[in-house]
């Protein structure tokens, strides 16, 4: 059924074109909230809405992202879902909880990169995206990866831990653009469903 939602029986589904809309919508919305409030746009009342929406945009993404990939791979689909619903869960639990972690946005972005490399790669190899922008985000996931740590373990330091974050930049936005615009193409094998 073409539509953005399918009734069979007792359950309602997002197909994944719709899916895949709703993942490019909240790329665009996650870079906005994001570098405003990196920016120092935001203050007070304004910055803490910034911090849960960017956290409820993690969740959004990683359910939208499962959705879209989990045909291709279903396990490294919910690799990658783990992880990006552990990063937008992460900020909320230590409020919650009251409880302190030394460098909790590196952990957190952290979680984001690996969470991303899995879901680029699914990406890629279903050809949900075109390969120059898909490879784009499996680089640029893979290049946070490795710096993250290393710059969480005081190894690597500006400007580096800045220019590092462009070829993500490079990859979300356009990856974004292009999943609110056209969704994804529909699964090789015919049925919406895993293989």
């Amino acid at each position: 059924m073409r539509g953005s939602v399918y009734v069979t029986g007792d359950t309602c589904a997002m197909t994944r074109t719709s899916a895949a809309r709703v993942a490019g919508f909240t790329f665009l919305f996650y870079i906005v909230v994001g570098i405003s409030s990196m920016a120092g746009a935001l203050h007070g009342p304004a910055r803490e809405l910034a911090s849960y929406a960017q956290n409820a945009s993690a969740i959004v993404l990683a359910l939208a992202l499962f959705r879209v990939t989990r045909v291709e791979q279903p396990f490294l689909a919910a690799l990658g879902m783990v992880f990006r619903v552990a990063e937008g869960a992460l900020g909320p639990a230590l409020r919650l909880t009251g409880t302190t972690l030394p460098h909790s946005s590196l952990v957190d972005a952290t979680l984001f990169a690996v969470g991303s490399t899995f879901f680029c790669w699914l990406l890629l190899r279903g050809r949900m995206l075109p390969r120059p922008l898909a490879w784009t985000g499996v680089v640029a996931s893979g290049l946070l990866v490795i710096g993250l740590p290393l710059q969480l373990a005081g190894l690597l330091h500006a400007p580096l831990t800045t220019v590092m974050w462009l070829p993500m930049f490079a990859f979300e936005v356009p990856g974004g653009l292009w999943l609110l615009a056209k969704g994804v193409p529909p699964h090789v094998g015919g049925a919406d469903t895993p293989r």
